[in-house]
């Protein structure tokens, strides 16, 4: 073979080995390319992943989620529970950073928890035991009040009409939804025959907050149906013991409440209903005169004590069907832990005090001494 022709062939192949060398080359590129592209999809779609659960699960979403959080709950049983009650996003992406921030030890108990809560809110929730979060306005809602008082009340300090809301917390429809909330305060014996409002008294009087500008009347609603529920469970142990129900507690201490001055001792009150129901003597509670009439005087007559209304315990005894306002915590501690006494009267002279006797010649004694 010629020299030429060996330069030739070698000349040839060296140019087929510079060709595989590139066509190599641009196959490695493209599969690092590929290998690029789909790395930075997956940390794109990584990065919007845990940033979405970062996010609140509705910042536009005000209203109140009833949460329970069982003793003894770890990390991840609280964290599920949150997903579960779409109070999160991601259970998963919480419990990380929860641990990144190095946080724990959340409290057990029942929250009131929203969709537009950050996880850090969350978080300060779970630690103190409390909604932490600087509501937009408070709304206090006084003791003592009948559901028409306290849609005056929501008229004043909201967008809602006292009629509208009045309406609203009196309807059949609103208190079935009641009742599937809180099936364990709404029972069957606020559908009484005799009941003139399913929901009398079970509207709790605290100062609440909101975390809108015109929260719904459902949300304050609630709100306030979850105040009584937290309130009343303390006493469901010894009520049961005693076989007593919410409702009897609700309606004792609403008289209890209604006959309060700021200087009176409602345990005292309260022995003196007692006593009065243990010897079948009618309570002769003048707020309960007035709820019967359905209007709001500064002096009872003797002709308003005749008046045949269920709720006149001068006219029936024992207690009235329901709840005649909204009884506050004194009222309830004092219900449900009363004084010991032999008084069966009392009268609050005009300074506010109470003076009790245990007959109705030292009874009368008091009228004179104290109201002529």
């Amino acid at each position: 073979m010629a020299k030429g022709s060996k330069k030739e062939i070698m000349f040839e192949r060296m140019k087929e080995k510079k060709k595989e060398v590139k066509i190599v080359r641009r196959i490695v590129l493209a599969i690092v390319l590929i290998i690029l592209v789909i790395v930075g999809i997956g940390g794109y779609s990584a990065y919007n992943y845990v940033t979405d659960g970062l996010k609140p699960y509705d910042a536009d979403n005000n209203d109140p989620i009833a949460v329970s959080i069982p003793i003894g709950s770890g990390i991840d049983t609280i964290s599920q529970t949150l997903e579960d009650n779409n109070i999160i996003r991601d259970a998963r992406i919480f419990k990380y950073y929860v641990k990144f921030q190095n946080e724990g030890e959340f409290q057990a108990g029942d929250y009131t928890l929203t969709q537009s809560m950050t996880l850090d809110e969350l978080i300060e929730s779970l630690k103190t035991g409390r909604i932490y979060r600087e509501p937009v306005f408070t709304m206090n809602i006084p003791e003592g009040l009948t559901l028409d008082q306290i849609a005056d009340v929501i008229e004043a300090k909201t967008n809602h009409s006292a009629e509208d809301f009045f309406a609203l917390v009196t309807s059949e429809e609103f208190v079935e939804l009641a009742r599937q909330q809180f099936p364990d305060l709404i029972t069957d014996e606020v559908f009484g025959e005799n009941v003139r409002y399913a929901l009398e008294g079970y509207l709790y009087p605290a100062t609440y907050p909101f975390y809108e500008e015109n929260p719904s009347m459902e949300t304050i609603a609630f709100a306030m149906l979850q105040g009584t529920q937290d309130n009343v469970q303390p006493y469901r142990e010894i009520l049961a013991e005693r076989e007593k129900s919410v409702h009897w507690l609700l309606t004792f201490a609403s008289l209890l409440e209604e006959e309060a001055t700021a200087q009176t001792d409602r345990k005292t009150i309260a022995s003196v209903f007692n006593n009065r129901l243990e010897i079948d003597m009618p309570l002769q509670t003048d707020p309960t005169v007035l709820y019967a009439l359905g209007e709001h005087k500064d002096r009872v007559l003797y002709e308003d004590l005749e008046v045949q209304d269920p709720y006149n315990t001068y006219v029936n005894k024992g207690l009235p069907p329901g709840p005649i306002a909204g009884p506050g915590k004194a009222s309830l501690e004092a219900a449900m832990d009363p004084s010991t006494s032999e008084y069966l009267y009392f009268l609050a002279d005009p300074s506010g005090t109470n003076h009790f006797a245990e007959t109705y010649e030292e009874h009368m004694a008091n009228i004179q001494e104290y109201l002529r």
